[in-house]
């Protein structure tokens, strides 16, 4: 029998999937959470085979989870709305099994689930064309003053906060819109929210 963790913040869908893979003969349903949190605590609690878990949950995302679940030697698969190579990119770093698509066809899920208990990883094709072509442009550095102009920070208190002067951040800004092909601070959030690069 093949236990299981379902994490998503979306009560209804939460329920629909925990009914749809009871239905399996060989699978069983052992606990739900609502975010990354929970999908943790059950996982320490129940020691389930697989947590299928949605990426955007308030407190801590399915990423973010992932993490801590490769460590319990828990298999994860992301259930998503998202077909970001980014958020792609940061899931095959955290090393989860399957990364799915929410439209995907229900049963899809199930066979998913045994692929990755059979040791095979499961993703969505609509990934793996883009995810070589988005490769982030951007040095740790340039994220770390992007990050920080996300935050709010100007260009003193980023200065400050990374012991550079102010003609630095200036220039590491310059250097960020011109790599990303945007013409302000805006856009380049923007952009990298979208890609998945900030961490």
């Amino acid at each position: 029998m093949i236990r299981i963790v379902i994490a998503e913040d979306q009560r209804m869908l939460l329920g629909a999937l925990g009914s749809l893979l009871s239905l399996e003969d060989d699978m069983e349903v052992v606990g739900k959470a609502s975010n990354g949190e929970e999908a943790v605590a059950l996982a320490k609690e129940l020691s389930p085979d697989v947590c299928v878990m949605d990426i955007e949950m308030p407190g801590k995302t399915g990423l973010e989870a992932a993490e801590e679940l490769k460590a319990l030697g828990c298999k994860v698969i992301i259930l998503t709305t998202f077909a970001r190579s980014g958020y792609f990119q940061r899931a095959l770093k955290a090393g989860v099994s399957g990364y799915l698509l929410k439209d995907s066809p229900s049963e899809e899920l199930a066979s998913s689930i045994r692929s990755v208990m059979g040791g095979r990883r499961v993703y969505a094709p609509e990934l793996m064309d883009d995810v070589y072509s988005e490769e982030n442009p951007l040095t740790e550095r340039e994220m770390e003053v992007l990050e920080l102009v996300a935050d709010g920070k100007n260009t003193k208190e980023i200065a400050g906060q990374l012991s550079i002067t102010t003609g630095t951040v200036r220039n590491y800004i310059s250097t960020i819109l011109d790599k990303l092909q945007v013409t302000n601070r805006i856009e380049a959030i923007t952009q990298s929210k979208e890609k998945g690069w900030f961490k």
